[in-house]
């Protein structure tokens, strides 16, 4: 090779690495995984067990359920809608399959019916949302007591045991890793593929950067968002049923806290609130950030009240990032929309 083909070589490999940064630090992620990174990093060097592989799963499958759930919510987020009545599918479904066990339904079937019920309450949410025109925030709300009533009528309000061979979903583990944590990162990585490389997941962000442009472009939005509703109804039943065969028991309280922690981990994770933007790897990581808070402050041995405030104070940080981001693009409108008039 001569001197000068191996300056070009050197030069290609140069601007080959140069790209590769340059698309890292321009990723949307990359702010929040560089402050999961710092977390671990300070955690890690507080308690150096915080690294091993035993608390490492265990942080993993303490964000599983989030993760799962959030992944139907960001899709939601993104389209410009929101679902408020996550914890309460979540509820209704663990019990459901629990209660269809014991009255000797074959588990399998007991599992299609679960997820089947969670679709229709997703399908239920979109059919007020888009037929009735309803408000997204006021119609899960009142759907989530919905859902939490019938998970209550169910059983009249009482715990459901469960044993079958699908407790493997729950508590299970292939090689050390935890069966739930293994369908975690399988639900996130078909999310990212459905929103990143189809046509539907390019429609999603279109509905919800703006619906009154994609209807114009020929998109059916009423499609669209029944089709999301019904992809987070399905993810919280199955979130449920991971839930409820880790425990072995079906709590019609189970996910009465599930509601603000999926929609930060959504928010967290770059999502914006007014939609049209956002990721699902970045939803993974926004519920290891509050995955990785959580299990610090235990080892840290700190009290449940100050784990409480450090996690809304998180969120409430997210929050102000997401309105100051968007703060910015509208100024960027603003003035191409200024320098056009001027042309």
């Amino acid at each position: 090779m001569s001197i000068s083909n191996f300056d070009l070589s050197k030069e290609k490999n140069g601007r080959k690495r140069s790209n590769f940064f340059s698309r890292a630090f321009s990723m949307n992620e990359f702010g929040i995984f560089l402050a999961l990174a710092v977390l671990c990093i300070a955690l890690g060097t507080a308690k150096p067990t915080f690294f091993s592989f035993t608390n490492v799963m265990n942080v993993l499958q303490g964000i599983t359920l989030v993760g799962i759930m959030a992944v139907g919510e960001a899709f939601v987020i993104i389209a410009g809608g929101i679902d408020l009545s996550v914890g309460s599918i979540m509820s209704l479904s663990g019990l459901m399959i629990a209660y269809l066990v014991h009255a000797g339904v074959d588990p399998t079937i007991s599992l299609l019916i679960t997820l089947a019920v969670g679709f229709l309450c997703g399908f239920f949410n979109a059919f007020l949302i888009v037929k009735w025109k309803l408000n997204p925030f006021i119609t899960t709300l009142a759907t989530m007591n919905i859902y939490q009533g019938f998970a209550y009528l169910l059983t009249g309000g009482m715990p459901v045991q469960i044993n079958s061979y699908l407790n493997f979903i729950g508590h299970g583990n292939i090689y050390g890793v935890p069966v739930s944590v293994i369908i975690m990162f399988f639900i996130v990585l078909a999310g990212h593929i459905l929103l990143t490389r189809t046509v539907f997941g390019k429609k999603v962000f279109a509905v919800g950067g703006n619906e009154r442009a994609a209807k114009l472009s020929g998109i059916r939005v009423e499609n669209a968002k029944f089709v999301v509703y019904s992809i987070v109804g399905v993810l919280c039943a199955l979130a449920g049923v991971i839930s409820t065969t880790n425990l072995g028991i079906a709590d019609p309280t189970a996910g009465s806290s599930m509601n603000l922690n999926v929609i930060a981990a959504v928010v967290i994770g770059g999502a914006s609130l007014a939609g049209g933007k956002g990721s699902v790897i970045g939803v993974l990581i926004g519920a290891a950030i509050m995955g990785v808070l959580r299990n610090g402050f235990v080892l840290l041995r700190f009290s449940i009240y100050i784990q409480m405030i450090s996690l809304g104070v998180v969120i409430i940080l997210a929050v102000l990032i997401d309105i100051v981001r968007n703060k910015g693009n509208i100024f960027v409108l603003i003035r191409d929309q200024i320098r056009r008039n001027q042309n």
